[in-house]
């Protein structure tokens, strides 16, 4: 497994320093050094030089041009400078300074970690062979009905080692299995043609990118967009707005829980999957107050455990497993939902 990226700060503000420290370590990156300039010097420097880049920032930038020279000088690493002093925690412009932090160090040092490392580069997904037992559809189950009123939805919701574990997932599902998947992803927007292609590779789910005005349908993952933020109106039927979704990441885990949700209500689950952060924990005790289960991804399964404990962390978990055993769960809890339903239809 890689480790994350170092990255160096120094800020002649102390409350910038912290934000800048939290969010670098949000996105996944690590911090190996946080120095006021007025304390920096050729050791400290050195001492840090295994930092891949350096944010620099300085409210008086002539006032430390002599830390400034010593930092050029010492290290090789890209700097970024002029960001911009951050707003608010709770400002509306807040996500978007965070997102623009990410983005630049993205484009200095790529991704906080080596993503081909957890099995999630292009080309090692592409050639990922069938490694996961499938569970066969309980006898005695009526395959679905592509055209039938979905009863039943699971969102998927993951981010940094996300797809690996997806893909595992969804490759354990039989054909016939009566639920629509809607999956959130954190990922750059390019990617999601490709995402789906690769992922249903092995899987007898048919994933899909969102078309205004559709119906979710069972047999079909739904990807939701990193760009717009999607919500189901009074049929059911998928609506994309023209605004992004709220929040520093894209899709936002925490609103396709609520907007899902608000339609289909205890029809609705969600499997929290790998991942950095803790999208999902805001929405998950809401959820549950509709009647709906949350599961996620144990622990040392993950590339990155973050996002799932700490939505485990909110009490509102009934399973904890592994991408097979989550599948396995799953098939087993539609069999027995069926079985009662039958039994109801009798009675």
């Amino acid at each position: 497994m890689g480790s994350p990226q170092p990255i160096g700060i120094i800020a002649d503000d102390p409350l910038q320093r912290h934000v800048l420290q939290h969010a670098i370590s949000i996105y996944g990156y690590r911090v190996a050094a946080n120095y006021d300039p007025g304390r920096l010097d050729p050791q400290l420097i050195e001492q840090a030089e295994a930092a891949q880049a350096w944010v620099v920032d300085l409210s008086d930038e002539e006032r430390w041009s002599d830390a400034l020279d010593q930092l050029l000088e010492l290290t090789e690493a890209p700097i970024l400078f002029g960001l911009g002093k951050a707003p608010g925690r709770n400002s509306i412009d807040y996500p978007r300074w965070e997102r623009r932090l990410f983005t630049k160090l993205r484009e200095l040092v790529g991704d906080p970690i080596d993503l081909s490392e957890h099995g999630e580069s292009l080309g090692q997904l592409e050639a990922a062979e069938q490694q996961s037992r499938q569970v066969p559809l309980p006898s005695g189950m009526t395959p679905y009905s592509n055209q039938a009123p979905v009863e039943r939805v699971v969102i998927l919701g993951a981010s940094l080692g996300g797809p690996a574990a997806v893909k595992a997932f969804l490759d354990c599902l039989p054909q016939g299995l009566p639920v629509a998947f809607v999956y959130a992803q954190h990922i750059d927007a390019n990617f999601a043609g490709v995402l789906a292609k690769v992922l249903g590779r092995h899987s007898c789910f048919t994933l899909v990118e969102a078309a205004q005005g559709a119906p979710l349908r069972y047999g079909e993952v739904l990807i939701v967009p990193v760009e717009r933020e999607l919500v189901l109106d009074e049929q059911g039927r998928i609506q994309l707005k023209d605004t992004p979704w709220p929040g520093p990441y894209g899709p936002s885990i925490d609103q396709v829980m609520l907007n899902i949700s608000s339609y289909y209500g205890a029809r609705c689950h969600t499997i929290l999957f790998s991942g950095m952060g803790n999208d999902g924990a805001i929405a998950a005790p809401v959820v549950q107050a509709y009647g709906s289960r949350i599961w996620v991804q144990e622990s040392s399964s993950c590339a990155n455990s973050s996002m799932p404990d700490s939505v485990a962390a909110t009490g509102c978990t009934s399973f904890s497993g592994t991408p097979e055993e989550l599948a396995s769960k799953l098939v087993k809890t539609i069999e027995l939902e069926e079985i009662e339903k039958r039994r109801q239809q009798r009675a």
